[in-house]
């Protein structure tokens, strides 16, 4: 692994604006980066699904021993995004501006690259090489999501480079989610004069929320209400009140039974007022849940004491590509890379973090010629 040009390539990344449904430009420079290193780079059909600009980048380069892995990582990025300029300060990596960084992903886009690469400078024996990189992850995982089922190899582990927790972080646990649009209907009436003749859908809404067990349910489960809005003036009963949420957990039953006692709260608070709501939950991805002694498991921990890490397995309370993949029976699970304060202008990553999560892809690269 070359420290320098791993910093000097992340920092080229990070540069490249690259918004959800805008990583043409991104996809662009990691395919010629992938190509100068001997892969086969396509992009499939999913911006007709997702409406980004590119689709998501699948590279293959084929193995001179026994197996198959997969590498992964997302091209987007929140917002604010444009004018990157990271600065390097005492070990670590921050943006200079009123900007994110974009650690997350392309710290772990550069861990693949470089990590990749040094394997292959190396000239170890190395498995068949897959190299994913979606698009929309930030938006609900949906370039993941629009992948087609047969574009991975057949039983080959899929490692996704994104997640907090310094590297030799194992995602054991991610929880499905869902989530709640509910509408109420109420009667509009004049607030002043015969606000007896009104039902209020903002009250309803408001009886609902108070009603609902929100926040940490259980060490598994979380549920919360993000948005409310409704009403038309001040001098008026209002008639209708639309609400959004979530509900998460690690296991399906919880997640059920949490969206029932929400349900329940939004119904009885209509009843209550004389009023009605329509309740709407839609799945957005299901739970990724694996033992530590599970053979993917112990693998990666083989792999991550091999390029200097120590272990650590974390159960996350947000999902990541690998919740879309395993759900289609891909051995997906998600690492730490280190980038903190991501989705924010304090967000940064140490270098080192970089340097651990670039070592880790060579060893994976070792530990899958190995079978």
């Amino acid at each position: 692994m070359n420290p320098n040009r791993l910093l000097d390539l992340f920092c080229e990344l990070v540069r490249i604006e690259s918004p959800s449904r805008r990583e043409a430009a991104m996809a662009g420079r990691c395919a010629d980066e992938l190509r100068s290193l001997g892969f086969e780079v396509r992009f499939d059909g999913s911006a007709s699904q997702t409406g980004s600009d590119t689709g998501n980048l699948i590279a293959h380069l084929p193995g001179t021993a026994g197996g198959a892995i997969v590498l992964s990582a997302h091209m987007d990025t929140v917002q604010p995004c444009a004018g990157i300029e990271p600065v390097v300060e005492g070990g670590v990596v921050r943006s200079a501006g009123d900007t994110i960084l974009s650690a997350d992903d392309k710290a772990g886009v550069a861990a693949i690259l470089e990590g990749v690469r040094s394997a292959l400078e190396d000239g170890a024996s190395r498995p068949d090489i897959t190299v994913l990189l979606t698009t929309c992850e930030e938006l609900h995982l949906l370039g993941a999501g629009a992948l087609a089922e047969d574009e991975l190899p057949a039983g080959a582990p899929c490692y996704v480079l994104d997640a907090d927790g310094a590297p030799g972080t194992v995602i054991v646990g991610a929880p499905c989610h869902w989530t709640l649009e509910a509408r109420f209907s109420g009667r509009a009436a004049h607030a002043g004069v015969e606000p007896e003749k009104g039902a209020s859908a903002i009250a309803m809404a408001a009886a609902a929320v108070a009603a609902m067990p929100l926040g940490r349910i259980d060490e598994a489960t979380t549920a919360n209400i993000g948005t409310i809005s409704g009403g038309c003036a001040t001098n008026v009963v209002p008639d209708a009140c639309a609400l959004a949420g979530e509900c998460r957990s690690l296991f399906a039953e919880r997640a059920e039974a949490q969206k029932a006692a929400m349900t329940a709260a939004l119904e009885d608070a209509a009843a209550r007022f004389g009023g009605a709501v329509e309740v709407e939950w839609t799945k957005s991805y299901d739970a990724v849940l694996y033992d530590e002694d599970d053979e993917l498991v112990r693998g990666l921990s083989s792999a991550i004491r091999a390029a200097g890490l120590e272990p650590r397995f974390h159960r996350s309370g947000g999902g990541a590509d690998a919740n879309v993949l395993c759900a289609r029976g891909v051995r997906a699970v998600t690492l730490g890379i280190g980038m903190t304060a991501f989705h924010s202008v304090d967000e940064h990553i140490a270098v080192a973090d970089l340097e651990g999560s670039a070592r880790l892809v060579e060893a994976l690269i070792t530990e899958g010629a190995r079978g």
